[in-house]
């Protein structure tokens, strides 16, 4: 049995707020980045093989999105508890709560996994894959569920390293992770040395054997005694169904918003698919461009969440004001100087997939007009970070679906079919409603209520 050990040296609840917004951040957008870097990697081999392996990849991400959001159930509340039990000092109870999350993570991925791996034929179809399309999308899905119990807790473990102060450890994994991945990626897409060929699948192939390493590798680290906090056999302690089912309460919310943004997606996809696959695979080789940007952002909620939970668990309300908002003021900055630069940039950002006029054409286009919006989708993510950090994850909800059915869905059609801007109508639809999610999470932001949750 390891030796319980100390916290780290560095305590995220003291200090200048800046600094530890930027120490905590910087890593997790790093890793964050990182991390979803599978998609990417997985988008720039896979587009070797044409504009529609990349069309079938982007069909079925669209899918993937609304099983894979139940990952943020779990993964909201564990956020929550373990940074707040982490806050209180309370290491034992600490150890629990990541092993209780892990346990969660485990469960659900089971049961969502075989639902997804039974429908996924269905369901591409419904998105608009035909063809050719759909007989590459299919086999790459059915491999992604299969695995999925591996990606949801490949994140439980980051949640867990940023909870308990390892924000550097958590980055250095899944930067590790992601070049396994890419690494991997070109021996079962095209059949390098003694593997098989095996096109669009080799792609879901490499990512699960990734993701698997990757979790085989954080519970050793857990186990080792190296970390503040460890994983005992007889722990001081007890696993409580009664715990994870309050990571449930948390997460709920925040897990619904997230299956309506996506189901909302599937709604939109049809809508895009009208203007061919060309608009498709650009959409996708685009998104994935764009994601890189405003990964940022997100690796700045997950930090900055985790720096909530923590002052808040130890009793600092104010501090946690400060903290987001200067974390808040930080997004905001970093985004304009983003968007400005992909602006700028875009013929060559979308040439790094597309060679074709069509193609590259739209993806300028797409561009440009997604490049006005960064600053308000890395707000509105990082006010998520706050209400997920302070476990008040009813404004996650609310938001998420105002944002998603009342704007971005009726305008992405309305500005299609009767104002006649083809594909770019989806893209300013998707402006407006980052737009209006913004402003909405401002406003119950400075209501302050988020500061008096009780977890």
């Amino acid at each position: 049995m390891v030796e319980r050990v100390k916290k780290p040296k560095h305590d995220f609840t003291e200090g200048k707020i800046l600094s530890n917004i930027i120490k905590m951040g910087f890593p997790s957008a790093i890793g964050f980045a990182a991390g979803n870097l599978y998609q990417i990697a997985d988008m720039f081999w896979v587009s070797r093989l044409g504009a529609g392996a990349v069309a079938a990849v982007t069909f079925f991400s669209t899918y993937y999105w609304v099983i894979s959001s139940v990952n943020m159930i779990a993964g909201t509340g564990s956020v929550a508890i373990i940074s707040r039990r982490y806050g209180e000092d309370d290491l034992p109870r600490t150890e629990v709560a990541i092993k209780e999350a892990l346990l969660l993570k485990l469960v659900l991925a089971g049961i969502f996994g075989i639902i997804g791996f039974i429908t996924t034929p269905t369901i591409v179809r419904l998105l608009g894959a035909r063809g050719d399309v759909a007989a590459m999308c299919i086999p790459y899905g059915r491999v992604l569920f299969a695995g999925l119990a591996t990606n949801f807790t490949c994140w439980t473990i980051y949640t867990a390293l940023r909870g308990i102060g390892h924000p550097k450890t958590a980055m250095a994994i899944m930067i590790g992770s992601f070049a396994l991945n890419m690494a991997l990626d070109p021996f079962f897409i095209f059949g390098w040395w003694i593997f098989p060929e095996m096109g669009v699948t080799g792609a879901a192939v490499a990512s699960i054997i990734s993701y698997t390493l990757t979790f085989a590798f954080g519970v050793a680290l857990f186990c080792s005694g190296r970390l503040n906090v460890s994983f005992h056999l007889r722990p001081e302690a007890s696993i409580h169904v009664r715990t994870m089912w309050q990571m449930m309460k948390i997460g709920i919310p925040a897990g619904a918003t997230s299956i309506s943004d996506a189901l909302g997606r599937s709604v939109v996809m049809p809508i895009l698919a009208v203007f061919g696959s060309s608009a498709v695979a650009v959409y996708g080789a685009g998104m994935q461009v764009l994601h890189m940007g405003i990964m940022l952002c997100v690796g700045l909620e997950l930090g900055l969440g985790a720096l909530i939970g923590q002052n808040m668990g130890a009793g600092k309300p104010d501090r946690a004001w400060s903290t987001a908002k200067q974390g808040l003021a930080l997004g905001f900055g970093t985004m304009v100087v983003l968007g400005a630069a992909i602006y700028f940039f875009a013929e060559p950002l979308i040439r790094i997939f597309f060679s074709g006029t069509e193609e590259v054409s739209l993806g300028i286009l797409y561009y440009h007009i997604l490049a006005i919006s960064l600053p308000f989708f890395g707000v509105y993510i990082v006010f998520e970070g706050v209400f997920t950090g302070s476990g008040d994850t009813v404004p996650l909800m609310t938001v998420g679906v105002v944002q998603m059915w009342a704007v971005q869905v009726p305008a992405a059609f309305l500005l299609t079919r009767f104002f006649d801007l083809g594909p770019a109508g989806v893209w300013w639809a998707m402006t407006g409603s980052a737009l209006t999610g913004a402003t909405l999470f401002f406003i119950l932001f400075i209501r302050k209520k988020w500061l008096w949750r009780k977890v």
